[in-house]
Formats: C-alpha cells, sequence, structure tokens
C-alpha cells in the first residue's frame, strides 16, 4: 500500500510538451512525482472509483496501487499540459527600480526573506521550475535547497551563485566595482581567481556557472565582448571538468560566436546574432534563452510606467535586429528556451512568465505549439533534467497544468492567471484559490528621491500664457 496521492486528470485536451499534436478527450494518470499513465478518456481504469468509494484490491489498471484513493479531476474542455520553465529569472533580485537600488538597497538577510516570499508566486503563475543562473549575495542554491526540503513553497529550481565579470564591467558600467563583489557580481582579476572562482562556487552548491560576456562601456554603442577567449575558455573547461554546464550573458554577435566557440551551453540573449555567430552556435550544440520579455514589456508597455522614450526605442530595435536571426536559429535545430528576466519591477514575479511565448509567436513565427514546446520540454536543460520534466508521458515527472482556453490555437491564454484551473507541482496541487501575496516595503529597499527632475525658477514660476 502507498500513501503517495494518486490524481487521474479526466478527458482533457492534451499538449505534451514535445510538439505533437494537440489530443482531445485525453487522461492522465499521476502517482506522486510520476505520471503513471497517459490515454483516451476512460481507459487507464478498468473501473474508476466513485468518489464515495475507494480502489480496493479487486480494482485494477495501469499504475493503480491497492488501497490508494484516487482523486478524479474532471478537464473536460480544457487544456492539460506540462508547467511552464522559466529559463532565466532572478529571484533574488527583489523587482529593483534601478541598478542602484539592486546593488545598495538589498541587505542579505532582507534579499532572502524577499526571495522566500516571492518564489510561491512563480508556482501560482503556472511556473513549476526556473533557472536563477545568477543571485546576489550568493543566495540561490540557500534558497533551491529550502524548496527541496520543504521549508519554502517554490518550483523546481536550479541555481547560479555571482555572475563572473571582468573589471571592464557589465551592463551596470561603472556601478560595477574594480575588484571583489557588489550584488550580483563578482569581479575577476585573472585567470587563476576565475578557475578558483569557478570550483569555489561548484564547491558550495552551484548548479550552473554565469559569466557576463559583454557589459557597458563609456563611448561604445551597446554592450561589447569584455572577456579574452582564453579567459572564457578557462572557466567553461574548469567548470565541465566538475560536471556543472555554463551559461553566459551576450548581448553582440561576438560574444555570442564567442561563447559558442568556448562551448557555453547556454547563452542568454545572443542579441544582434549575425551568421558568422549562428554557425559557431550551431556546430557547437548551444543552447539560447534569447529573454525577449524584458525588451517587449518595456517597449509595449513602458509609457504606463514611467519609462524614457529613448529606451522603448532601443529595446524595441534591439527585438527587430535580433528576431530574425532567432528564427534561422530555430530552423537551424538551435535549441531556443524561454525566459522572463522575472526580478524587475518592469517584470515582476508571477506577471510575465508566459509573455516569451507570445514574442515567439509574434516576432519569430513560431506556431503556439512550438513555443510552448520551448517554454516546456526544452527547458528541462535549463533544469538539467532532460527526460525527467517539461514532457506529459509516463515515467516523467508530474508537473502539470489545466488550463480554461485552448493555448495551443493561442499561447496569451497562459498569462492570464484566472485561466489556471489546476497547477500541479511534483504530483501535489498547488493552492490557487489564496489571496495573492502582497506587503509593504521594506525601510530602506527603494531609492529615495528629493525631486523626480530639477526644480528650476521657471518650473516654479511658469510663464503665463499670451492672449
Amino acid at each position: 500500500m502507498t500513501t503517495e496521492p494518486t490524481l487521474l486528470l479526466a478527458g482533457g485536451t492534451l499538449i505534451d510538451g514535445n510538439g505533437a499534436t494537440p489530443v482531445p478527450s485525453t487522461d492522465v494518470l499521476l502517482r506522486g512525482d510520476e505520471i503513471i499513465a497517459v490515454g483516451p478518456s476512460g481507459t487507464l481504469l478498468t473501473d474508476p472509483p466513485k468518489d464515495d468509494h475507494p480502489p480496493n484490491e479487486h480494482d485494477h489498471g495501469p499504475g493503480l496501487v491497492s488501497g490508494g484513493a484516487i482523486t478524479t479531476i474532471d478537464c473536460t474542455g480544457r487544456t492539460v499540459m506540462p508547467g511552464l520553465i522559466d529559463a532565466h529569472c532572478h529571484i533574488t533580485f527583489g523587482e529593483p527600480q534601478s541598478n542602484d537600488e539592486l546593488f545598495f538597497h538589498r541587505p542579505q538577510s532582507q534579499a532572502a526573506y524577499l526571495a522566500a516570499f516571492n518564489v510561491p508566486k512563480l508556482l501560482r503563475a503556472g511556473v513549476t521550475g526556473f533557472l536563477d543562473a545568477d543571485c546576489i549575495f550568493d543566495l540561490g542554491p540557500a534558497l533551491r535547497d529550502a524548496i527541496n526540503s520543504g521549508m519554502v513553497e517554490g518550483p523546481r529550481m536550479k541555481s547560479g551563485m555571482n555572475a563572473l565579470l571582468t573589471a571592464a564591467g557589465g551592463t551596470a558600467g561603472r556601478l560595477i566595482p574594480d575588484a571583489g563583489r557588489l550584488g550580483y557580481a563578482h569581479v575577476m582579476g585573472d585567470r587563476d581567481e576565475m578557475v578558483r572562482t569557478t570550483r569555489q562556487q561548484i564547491k558550495y552548491g552551484a548548479d550552473w556557472v554565469k559569466i557576463h560576456v559583454t557589459g557597458s562601456v563609456p563611448n561604445h554603442k551597446g554592450e561589447l565582448s569584455v572577456w579574452g577567449a582564453d579567459e572564457l575558455r578557462a572557466v567553461v573547461e574548469t567548470a565541465h571538468a566538475l560536471d556543472t554546464p555554463c551559461v553566459a550573458h551576450c548581448r553582440s554577435a561576438d560574444s555570442t560566436a564567442l561563447a559558442a566557440e568556448c562551448g557555453v551551453d547556454l547563452i542568454l540573449h545572443a542579441s544582434f546574432m549575425d551568421d558568422r555567430a549562428l554557425d559557431a552556435v550551431v556546430a557547437s550544440g548551444a543552447a539560447i534563452a534569447p529573454t525577449f520579455t524584458f525588451l517587449a514589456n518595456l517597449a509595449d508597455h513602458g509609457h504606463a510606467v514611467g519609462a524614457a522614450a529613448g529606451q522603448v526605442d532601443i529595446f524595441r530595435g534591439e527585438i527587430r535586429a535580433t528576431a530574425e536571426m532567432m528564427r534561422k536559429a530555430f530552423d537551424a535545430g538551435v535549441t531556443l528556451l524561454c525566459g522572463s528576466e522575472s526580478g524587475f519591477s518592469l517584470t515582476p514575479y508571477g506577471e510575465w512568465h508566459a509573455r516569451e511565448m507570445e514574442v515567439f509567436v509574434d516576432e519569430l513565427g513560431l506556431t503556439p505549439i512550438e513555443a510552448i514546446t520551448c517554454a516546456t520540454a526544452n527547458g528541462a536543460l535549463a533544469l538539467r533534467m532532460p527526460g525527467e520534466v517539461g514532457v506529459i508521458a509516463p515515467g516523467r515527472r508530474a508537473d502539470v497544468l489545466v488550463v480554461d482556453g485552448n493555448p495551443g490555437s493561442d499561447v496569451r491564454v497562459l498569462a492570464d492567471r484566472r485561466n489556471l484551473v489546476e497547477v500541479i507541482s511534483r504530483g501535489a496541487r498547488v493552492d490557487l484559490s489564496r489571496p495573492w501575496p502582497t506587503r509593504s516595503p521594506l525601510v530602506g529597499e527603494k531609492v529615495g528621491m528629493w525631486s523626480a527632475q530639477p526644480l528650476t525658477w521657471a518650473t516654479a514660476h511658469p510663464a503665463p500664457l499670451r492672449p
């Protein structure tokens, strides 16, 4: 006899995550954290038990355990699909409005509480797995372990530690110190330190090692490569020798090619990728998580939250410049993953994890089913669990969504949490009836400003309108 919960998802339309045509009237049987059977409605159990009649030794069917009660969930008219996997999420950042806030207004203890408060939101948005490739204060592995132990409610999680940077910096420019650590950054001094830090990160629990291959420097438009090939190979080869993959932030064609040629396993952004970079990616077998969501949110909705018009134009241009090559990458067989870059004020937790699929459909021309595959089966790579998660099939892990609507024809259905009827994580049903978590700002959490703009004499004394 087993005490593991057994769930029968009955009669839904199955999207399996592998790209197959949706199959209507399908049953899915789960027992604990395993999918036991998938088949046409009414075929998995010879004599399905009544709600008031638990099964006994005379009941039988695939995966049915003698004496174990089965909970049947009627999925008629709904979609059953794998849970979403977010391959680019910053769960420890706490939704800052600026790098200043992220670097200087996040004490370590406060950041830990914020992460534990925010991570359940992912589950309730249909995310059953995510990768946090770089985190502040190296908090990621501790949060992952707390989730795995049951101390904190959250999806399956894989984590890096601080991102490795050179003294040239990263996306935060001169806020990055010349050496040492700040925020998510650990600035490397030389090759020996790169090798030693890589080993230390793995020693202390990193699932991935992240490298910021590009950075912003004065008098240069856009980001450029700030790592040399010898340096990058030193990190990648050290990590691979310890059975740990590498992920790289690359926002230029040269950096994308460099990362692929040096053996990086997962490339974030790959912005402005050209044919040479694509050839390098194809040859290396690297995967890409373009992470358009942050850019698309700012470009499409930035005006609603006060974003500068100049930023809107820049990010819209980056999407246009990158989307065509991402389509070529997809057609060339490159594995594309969906990532939201949730963790900033433009991508708050629990709100935008499904948007990348929408961008894949609208900008890359993928079908909804192809986009869903990028957010499910392909996401298994980010969790280092290929063949285990992201697909509805016997023997896979029991991370499943029941959706009111048909994301197979319109992926935007997944963006509205109200359409999630069931979120099942590790075989357990997530309580979606609770109020959404809310809180007040913590003391010192936000940047205090005297004003939003200079108070000039003309501002204080506007000229009267002339007749």
